[in-house]
């Protein structure tokens, strides 16, 4: 399948990171609105794009050695089928990765997780830990965790920022959610991050 060439991502705004930090709050029930394409766009690179010609992204990794893999699964995004898509953050685009009803698949995973049901997407984290740990042993399954958090938080702080919001969650079943999301063996899902406009009180 072809991919989807992502937005350029912006590299400048005028909303502060102060008030990023300021503003941030996990939220789990979200507006019907859709996403656009540009605001996954951003979104997916603030957690794992690319910002020098080396290949150093926006998050630390231990020996730049990026053991995580990003996916995001669509469900209410303006130019983006329903389904689940692998970011391939070298070239800032998606791959066509699963099936189209993978968001419900997703949501009965993470049982009690209504925000995963309902979100217009959610955005997975997962890891290929051999990637780390072939340099530093089991200590690299602690240095790919802390990524994964650095990853969500960047994340979660650009949400805020293009005034959505998310949350993260590690309440799942790992086997489920890799056979909703088509993860290899080789690859362990640490996070789900639902995302969207806040809904109206």
């Amino acid at each position: 399948m072809e991919t989807i060439q992502l937005p350029v991502p912006r590299t400048q705004s005028a909303y502060s990171l102060e008030r990023a930090l300021h503003e941030r709050r996990s939220v789990r029930r979200f507006s019907p609105t859709a996403l656009t394409l540009e605001q996954v766009s951003q979104l997916l690179w603030a957690a794992q794009g690319v910002t020098h010609a080396s290949g150093l992204r926006t998050t630390p990794s231990a020996g730049a050695l990026y053991p995580l893999e990003t996916y995001v699964v669509a469900g209410n995004v303006t130019g983006l089928r329903p389904g689940v898509y692998r970011y391939l953050p070298q070239r800032h685009e998606l791959a066509p990765a699963g099936r189209a009803n993978a968001r419900a698949a997703l949501a009965a995973a993470a049982p009690g997780q209504t925000a995963v049901a309902e979100a217009p997407a959610v955005v997975a984290l997962a890891a290929v830990e051999g990637r780390t740990t072939a340099k530093y042993g089991r200590r690299g399954i602690a240095y790919v965790e802390r990524e994964a958090g650095h990853a969500a938080q960047n994340l979660l702080l650009q949400a805020t920022a293009l005034g959505l919001a998310g949350v993260p969650i590690g309440a799942f079943d790992d086997a489920r959610v890799a056979a909703a999301l088509g993860l290899a063996g080789d690859e362990r899902p640490l996070y789900l991050i639902p995302l969207g406009r806040p809904a109206q009180h």
